[in-house]
């Protein structure tokens, strides 16, 4: 059923686009018809920070950045669905054109800027849905008017909002679409804000009995020492996730584009190499007591799997679905469960 779609949807500019198969989604859920677009999955459970995951197949925040959708992205098969970016206060985003497709490339170049309806909006939005078929993870940001030295206030802002009604909150400190934002990955900063927000999810867990698990979402741009850095901090923490990639500001891979001097985030199969080298060596510098979930190039089901081999234990989609629609998500959870038996057949080294 994509398959006719597609066509449509490619006439479009990317982000009308965008809002258009959301908006159908939505109809085809509401009139029942959304069996037609996808068969979930055979059911894959997967323990990651404290929650069992339906499947390990999730969809990757932006997409839903209000939260108006949920039941009908969940109802596509997915394990979990994670909403956002969202700001304490609404804002417009980057001025328009800000989103391109590069078919020829399978990839998109977005420079949105967190444009959402804010917090208040989101959380209304979560209230109504009835999140039958998968978990929940809502992703926070700051506003781009709020600089760096009071970032703190509008995460925990966001924090102190979402926490009841997520099943897990994600730090996005890696968008490269928000002026400054990815200077708050620096060491110092970095311990600063996230200490700052540890302290204050264990006193919401207190608060409402329930301790709900806090990821960091780090960009693929990270040097070797970055990423050592960035480690160390996330370890001494004790965060309970590592989200591993953003989207990139390298072009390579897409030389030659129209688009490539595009200003943005890259997306899609030009960053499958470089977001699966930073989650591998994340991997490797990390306590094996936190979770990693691998996101950037998935465009098929063995690139799931090889998110898995380089350490993660769940994955998120999001470009893969503008070019293979739902049926990538099906095809990435029998990849990963074949991957995960295949240690017990002996042809397989075990999963990190």
């Amino acid at each position: 059923m994509y398959g006719l779609a597609r066509p449509f949807l490619f006439g479009l500019d990317a982000e009308a686009a965008h809002g258009a198969a959301l908006n159908a989604l939505e109809v085809a859920y509401r009139t029942g018809a959304g069996a037609l677009l996808s068969r979930r999955p055979t059911p894959l459970p997967t323990r990651a920070f404290g929650l069992t995951f339906p499947n390990p197949v999730g969809l990757a925040a932006g997409l839903d950045k209000n939260g108006a959708h949920i039941d009908a992205l969940m109802a596509l098969g997915f394990g979990f669905v994670e909403i956002g970016t969202v700001t304490p206060r609404a804002q417009e985003g980057n001025p328009k054109p800000r989103m391109f497709r590069l078919p020829e490339h399978n990839a998109v170049i977005n420079r949105l800027g967190f444009n959402n309806g804010g917090v208040d909006a989101l959380v209304r939005n979560v209230e109504r849905a009835r999140r039958r078929h998968g978990l929940l993870g809502i992703n926070i940001g700051k506003n781009k008017d709020t600089p760096n030295d009071s970032a703190e206030n509008d995460y925990l802002f966001c924090l102190e909002r979402v926490y009841a009604l997520a099943d897990y909150v994600t730090v996005n400190i890696s968008s490269p679409n928000t002026a400054g934002l990815r200077e708050l990955q620096e060491e110092q900063a970095l311990r600063r804000l996230v200490g700052t927000l540890r302290d204050a999810q264990e006193r919401l867990a207190g608060v409402h009995g329930r301790r709900v698990p806090m990821l960091v979402k780090i960009a693929p741009d990270l040097t070797d020492n970055d990423v050592e850095a960035a480690a160390r901090v996330l370890g001494d923490l004790h965060v309970d996730g590592v989200i591993a990639t953003n989207t990139t500001i390298s072009r390579v891979g897409i030389e030659g584009s129209p688009f490539a001097n595009e200003a943005g985030g890259l997306s899609g199969k030009p960053l499958l190499g470089q977001a699966t080298a930073v989650l591998r060596m994340m991997r490797t510098r990390l306590p094996e007591s936190i979770p990693m979930i691998g996101v950037g190039g998935i465009l098929s089901g063995a690139d799931a799997a090889a998110k898995m081999a380089a350490g993660a234990t769940l994955v998120q989609c999001y470009t893969g679905l503008v070019y293979r629609g739902p049926a990538l998500i099906k095809e990435c959870v029998e990849a990963m469960r074949r991957r995960k038996e295949a240690p017990s057949r002996g042809n397989m080294p075990p999963i990190v």
